[in-house]
């Protein structure tokens, strides 16, 4: 895998193109993800392996990207250390048991590796299947989106319980972030021992945050996170929706790559950010629901901008979303994989 497009670029080697995944691309947007969703739930989805394999595979089969990232969520590590998980269709996410005094705290288990193992099992037949052809992708939340999830009881718009948590009882919220941490860098090292080929830390709702807040209630669990990972020849990925603005803080943690949201200039981030440090993204994903004129003429303009840079991997600056159309993705991934510098 050394030597494949995704992984160069990562390590700011010289590619002849950029590589080309996409947040979500194995998901609602597809006909193929429904066929299997309307037979399993969610969760029996991330937790069996071969359906995980299957959903996995979906969009390197039908969209030929250049790397696959395993299908699983960022939550599946508050639900290890004790949180009552459901989805909901219409709903998302749900903690039936929110995480929201010290005895609630104290309750979470940090000695959960092995509740996790599905996702080892998952990766194993993925790779058997990706038999060596592109790069598989492994993935944690960052532990303040995790935490937001156990202390809200599922997705916020205003994170209204976390910053009263942080703020008024700080001492309380590193305690749940540090075992979120503990959990998280055990969890990357498995999925690494398992045999993905790089990993990405979602920090999803980290632009709800200050500066401070984002440099003491974030940015340190991810730099104790990083400094754990066995990451010999594996490129760790950081992503926060608000990485424009929080890009020079997170390269101090290390990472091999920043993926970064549409709100900046990518070159000029790009040339801020300390040598050696790969970028991803940052296509505004809403561009995927307009004309294909437009979506190649914004996907080059990227490119021109880009040109002469190593260590840049194409990517949108967040997911898909569900209801952009299937061909348009597939045009998209095209378009890329035709050029060349």
């Amino acid at each position: 895998m050394r030597d494949s497009l995704l992984i160069k670029a990562a390590f700011s080697e010289k590619t002849n193109r950029p590589p080309v995944w996409m947040m979500r691309q194995a998901g609602r947007f597809m006909p193929e993800y429904w066929e299997i969703k309307n037979k399993y739930s969610f969760l029996e989805m991330c937790k069996t392996p071969e359906l995980a394999a299957d959903v996995t595979m979906l969009p390197v089969d039908l969209l030929g990207i250049d790397a696959a990232i395993l299908f699983s969520d960022i939550l599946v590590t508050g639900e290890a250390m004790g949180g009552d998980l459901s989805f909901t269709q219409g709903v998302g996410p749900k903690f039936a048991n929110p995480v929201r005094t010290k005895a609630d705290i104290d309750k979470l288990d940090t000695q959960v590796v092995h509740k996790l193992q599905y996702v080892a099992d998952a990766i194993k037949v993925i790779q058997q299947r990706l038999n060596g052809s592109i790069p598989l992708i492994g993935f944690a939340g960052a532990p303040f989106t995790v935490m937001s999830y156990l202390v809200e009881g599922g997705s916020s718009k205003d994170f209204k319980l976390t910053k009263l948590l942080i703020h008024n009882h700080p001492e309380l919220a590193h305690q749940l972030l540090s075992k979120i941490a503990t959990v998280t860098a055990d969890y990357l090292n498995l999925q690494i021992a398992a045999g993905v080929n790089a990993v990405q830390i979602f920090d999803s709702w980290a632009q709800a945050l200050a500066w401070d807040d984002y440099k003491e209630f974030s940015h340190r669990y991810i730099v104790e996170i990083i400094s754990k990972l066995n990451r010999k020849d594996i490129p760790v990925i950081s992503f926060c929706k608000g990485s424009s603005v929080f890009a020079p803080l997170m390269a101090e943690a290390k990472p091999d790559v920043i993926s970064i949201d549409w709100n900046v200039d990518l070159l000029d981030i790009k040339q801020r950010l300390p040598k050696g440090i790969a970028v991803q993204g940052n296509l505004d994903p809403h561009i995927l629901y307009a004309d294909k004129k437009v979506i190649k003429e914004r996907i080059y303009r990227l490119f021109d901008r880009m040109k002469g840079e190593n260590g840049f991997i194409f990517n949108l600056g967040h997911g898909i979303m569900p209801d952009i159309p299937f061909d348009n993705v597939k045009y998209a991934v095209d378009v890329i994989k035709e050029f060349s510098y």
